[in-house]
């Protein structure tokens, strides 16, 4: 008796290690421990940092206006960074094989929803090597904000070693907020300051 309680012990415990095994090391690890994020974010035991926000004319770049970036869409029509200038921008670089950058996804597409997007620009950059991959999970998630795909490699100015990372940057195309890692962006203290940058 006390042997087969051990067999089966084992097996679940083999079946659990698999579980994990198939999580791990195939394409559900993305949107499995995006996931878990997420409820971690939802129920208020984890929370990533709000963005440190600076105050009236604080910017982190020289100025220089938006720079030239060729972009492609979802579609993949053309587009460039440059035909944002004049508003504020807010680009996101992300990936979908990257949890936190899913994680922080539903707090974007809120934001997206809630502020003047005729002053309010949003640039979400996918890094997918296969485009298909970042379409999917737009899809599927029902994601509005514009998804681009960069048409080239990307200015100094954006160079990063983590995503996600986004870029608040001012209607002079100066870098006024950059963040490396998730942070909470659906709050009501980084829409009001997406609204006095874009008045600035």
């Amino acid at each position: 008796m006390h042997f087969f309680r051990r067999r089966r012990a084992d097996l679940g415990q083999g079946l659990f290690l698999a579980g994990l095994a198939v999580v791990f090391f195939t394409d559900l690890k993305a949107p499995v421990v995006g996931t878990l994020q997420r409820g971690l974010l939802a129920t208020g035991f984890w929370r990533p940092a709000l963005p440190a926000l600076p105050g009236p004319g604080h910017r982190v770049g020289a100025a220089g206006g938006l720079p030239s970036v060729p972009l492609y869409t979802l579609d993949g029509r053309p587009a460039n960074l440059r035909r944002f200038a004049g508003k504020v921008v807010l680009l996101n670089l992300w990936a979908s094989w990257c949890p936190p950058c899913r994680a922080e996804m539903p707090a974007l597409q809120r934001l997206y929803g809630q502020v003047d997007t005729a002053r309010v620009a949003f640039v979400l950059v996918s890094l997918d090597e296969q485009p298909a991959r970042a379409r999917r999970v737009v899809e599927q998630a029902g994601y509005t904000f514009p998804v681009f795909f960069p048409a080239a490699p990307l200015p100094k100015v954006f160079t990063t070693r983590s995503i996600p990372t986004t870029f608040v940057l001012a209607p002079d195309g100066t870098v006024a907020v950059r963040t490396e890692g998730m942070a909470d962006y659906g709050t009501a203290e980084f829409r009001a300051y997406l609204q006095r940058l874009s008045s600035e």
